[in-house]
């Protein structure tokens, strides 16, 4: 079995519709990408804040926990995030080589990919950031910062939690 990379590190999950901008992503054949939200919204809006929450956490790295990659493949979808994120960005809850669960990892609740890819990676601690924490199991909410649908991480209180479950992890306390 191959190692993943990961292993043995901090890892930071990291999921982009409602965290990294408004959660109501979609995709036009002409248009492209585009936010079905009001114009103050912009794809990526909180990315360079996300960069300057991990600057004094340089041991963090990341795993993309969207479905972005399913679409765009890891390589795409990582080159949309600016490049403090992309350096330290290391793989994804998906990759081709999982096209054999197909449809069944596809199905499969975020919190439940995240909770394999974790078994899989077996780094020494991890945090997720997702808006949605349906199918998450209650034993591992404690992992996850939950951010606002339409605010992401830029909600005050999803900020500081997210500041201060980094801070713990990377102290050796998450």
């Amino acid at each position: 079995m191959t190692v993943m990379p990961g292993r043995g590190e901090l890892l930071l999950v990291l999921d982009f519709d409602g965290v990294l901008h408004h959660e109501n992503v979609r995709w036009d054949k002409d248009r492209g990408l585009y936010l079905g939200a009001p114009a103050r919204y912009s794809l990526f809006q909180h990315a360079q804040l996300l960069a300057e929450v991990l600057a004094p956490h340089p041991e963090v790295l990341i795993v993309l926990s969207t479905s972005w990659v399913r679409m765009f493949g890891f390589i795409e979808t990582a080159q949309r995030l600016p490049e403090a994120l992309r350096d330290r960005t290391i793989g994804a809850t998906w990759s081709p080589e999982m096209q054999d669960l197909g449809d069944s990892l596809a199905a499969m609740p975020r919190g439940l990919q995240v909770l394999r890819d974790v078994q899989l990676r077996q780094p020494r601690d991890w945090l997720a950031v997702d808006d949605d924490l349906v199918g998450w199991p209650e034993a591992h909410l404690h992992k996850v910062v939950q951010s606002d649908p339409y605010e992401g991480i830029s909600a005050s209180p999803v900020l500081d939690e997210l500041k201060m479950k980094l801070a713990a992890m990377c102290a050796g306390g998450a």
